[in-house]
C-alpha cells in the first residue's frame, strides 16, 4: 500500500501546480487523474485549445480583410478546417506533455483512475474495474468544474454543443446560436464568426459579460455588433426542436412575453460552469458543500474533514485557471507549515477576443455599492500613437483610484493585447500603488501600454495626449 504526504485529486492547473509546489517543499506527492491525459479542462478542452483557435481564426480574418490596406497583396485565404484543428491539437499535445514532464521532474507519482475520499488520510483510486487504497497525510480536492446545462436541452456535442463540442466542429455552421454572453460564449462565437458563421447571442441578463465593468461591457458590445454579432439580451432559450434539418430554438423574453423561433445549424450552450464533485464520495466522507454545490473551506483551504483541503473551480471564487494555480501554491505551503496566501483583490481576468478585454480589481458598480469615493481616469486608444499607426484603435483604458488616497482599486481595458497590458496594473495593485505612481513611471514609446500611463495621468486630470 502506497503512503504519501499529499495526494492531489485532479491535474488541472490548480492540481498539478499544487503537486509541484508540494514536491519542491520536500513532500512525497501523488496526483490522481481519471482522464487519459493530464492538464484538466484548461489544457485539453478549455483555455488552451480555444486560444489556438482564436489565434488561427484571427490570422484568417487578418489575411482576408486587413493585409490589403497595409500593402500586402495575397489571394483570398481558403479555410482548411482539418489543418486548423490539427494546429489546435499540436498545441494541446505540447502542453500536456509539458505537465507529464513536470510530474517526472518533480518525482510525483501519477495514479490513473477516479479518486474517492474515504475519510481522513485515505483515497481510493479506481480504474478498469480495479481499485487501490492510498494512504496519505493530506488530500487536496482539485477536480475543477463541468459545463452548466440548460433544463430540457440535451447537449449531444454535434448540433447542440457545449464549449467542448464547439472546439471540435467538423464544419463552419451557417448559423450559430449561442446561449450565454459570458467569456466562453463570446470567445467561441468570435472563432466561428471569423471563419464565416452568422452568430446570434441570447443572454438572460440585459447586458453582456456579467460581472465586468458596465461601461466596458457596453463599449465591447458595440464593437462586437460592428463586427457582425447580433445580441438578444433579456431573453432565454426555453427549448430546441431537433427534428428538422436545422435546429429551431424557442426564445422568450426573460421578463415574460411572446415567444419567437430562431433557426440555427448549431446551438452552443455557454451559460457557465458548475463545481465537479461526482464520485468523490464527499457526502459519505462528511465533506460539507455550500448551497451552490461548492466545497466549503476555511481561510486556509481546509474542508470540514481533517486533512482534506480544496482549491480552484470546486470552491468559491472566480473560475479561473490562474486563481486555482495561486490557491494550489498557497495550500501546499500551508500544508508544509508555511504562510500560504492568495490576494483575491488582485486576480486579473481576460476575454481573448479581438480586441481583448481585461480587468483587475473593482468595477465602478462594486465601488458604488460599497460606498467608496473614487476618481476615474480614462484614455482611448484612438489617441495612442502605436494604435494609430497600426490602425487598431478600438477601446480604451479605465483606471479607478481611491478619491482620498489615490490608491488604484481597479483597472479595465478594451484593446489589442489588453490581456498582456493588465499585468502592470496587477503588480502596481499588489504593492498598494497609486495612480500617481503609475503616471510617473516611464513607459516606452511607442507602445500601447502608454495608454495606461495616460489613463493614470487622467485620474489627476492631466493626460498629455487627450
Amino acid at each position: 500500500m502506497a503512503t504519501y504526504d499529499l495526494v492531489v485529486i485532479g491535474t488541472g492547473p490548480g492540481g498539478y501546480v499544487c503537486a509541484v509546489r508540494a514536491s519542491q517543499l520536500g513532500m512525497k506527492v501523488a496526483v490522481v487523474e481519471k482522464n487519459a491525459t493530464l492538464g484538466g479542462t484548461c489544457l485539453n478542452v478549455g483555455c488552451m485549445p480555444s486560444k489556438a483557435l482564436l489565434h488561427a481564426s484571427e490570422m484568417f480574418e487578418e489575411a482576408g480583410h486587413s493585409f490589403a490596406k497595409m500593402g500586402v497583396s495575397v489571394s483570398a485565404p481558403k479555410l482548411d478546417l482539418p489543418s486548423m484543428m490539427n494546429f489546435k491539437q499540436q498545441g494541446i499535445d505540447g502542453n500536456v506533455k509539458g505537465v507529464e514532464f513536470l510530474m517526472k521532474k518533480n518525482k510525483i507519482d501519477v495514479l490513473k483512475g477516479s479518486g474517492k475520499i474515504l475519510g481522513t488520510g485515505k483515497v481510493e483510486v479506481s480504474a478498469d474495474g480495479k481499485s487501490q487504497i492510498v494512504d496519505t497525510k493530506s488530500i487536496v480536492i482539485a477536480t475543477g468544474s463541468d459545463i452548466a446545462r440548460l433544463k430540457g436541452i440535451e447537449i449531444d456535442e454535434t448540433r447542440i454543443v457545449s464549449s467542448t463540442g464547439a472546439l471540435s466542429l467538423d464544419k463552419v455552421p451557417g448559423k450559430l446560436l449561442i446561449v450565454g454572453a459570458g467569456v466562453i460564449g463570446l470567445e467561441l462565437g468570435s472563432v466561428w464568426h471569423r471563419l464565416g458563421a452568422e452568430v446570434v447571442v441570447v443572454e438572460f441578463l440585459d447586458r453582456i459579460l456579467p460581472g465586468m465593468d458596465g461601461e466596458i461591457a457596453k463599449q465591447f458590445q458595440r464593437i462586437l455588433e460592428k463586427q457582425g454579432f447580433a445580441f438578444k439580451l433579456g431573453a432565454k432559450v426555453t427549448g430546441v426542436d431537433t427534428s428538422g434539418k436545422t435546429l429551431k430554438a424557442t426564445i422568450e423574453p426573460a421578463a415574460g412575453g411572446a415567444a419567437e423561433t430562431l433557426e440555427a445549424d448549431v446551438v452552443l450552450v455557454a451559460i457557465g460552469r458548475v463545481p465537479y464533485t461526482d464520485g468523490l464520495g464527499l457526502k459519505e466522507a462528511g465533506v460539507a458543500l455550500d448551497n451552490r454545490g461548492r466545497v466549503q473551506i476555511d481561510p486556509h483551504f481546509a474542508t470540514s474533514v481533517k486533512g482534506v483541503y480544496a482549491i480552484g473551480d470546486v470552491v468559491a471564487g472566480p473560475m479561473l485557471a490562474h486563481k486555482a494555480e495561486d490557491e494550489g501554491v498557497a495550500v501546499a505551503e500551508i500544508i508544509a507549515g508555511q504562510a500560504g496566501h492568495v490576494n483575491y483583490d488582485v486576480i486579473p481576468g481576460v476575454v481573448y477576443t479581438t480586441p481583448e478585454v481585461s480587468s483587475v480589481g473593482k468595477t465602478e458598480e462594486e465601488l458604488k455599492q460599497a460606498g467608496v469615493a473614487y476618481t476615474v481616469g480614462k484614455f482611448p486608444f484612438t489617441a495612442n500613437g502605436r494604435s494609430k499607426v497600426n490602425q487598431t484603435t478600438d477601446g480604451f483604458v479605465k483606471i479607478l483610484a481611491d478619491a482620498k488616497t489615490d490608491r488604484v482599486l481597479g483597472v479595465h481595458i478594451i484593446g489589442r493585447e489588453a490581456g498582456e497590458m493588465i499585468h502592470e496594473a496587477a503588480v502596481l495593485m499588489e504593492f498598494g500603488g497609486s495612480a500617481e505612481d503609475l503616471a510617473r513611471t516611464c513607459h516606452a514609446h511607442p507602445t500601447r501600454s502608454e495608454a495606461i500611463k495616460e489613463a493614470a495621468l487622467a485620474v489627476g486630470k492631466r493626460a498629455i495626449h487627450m
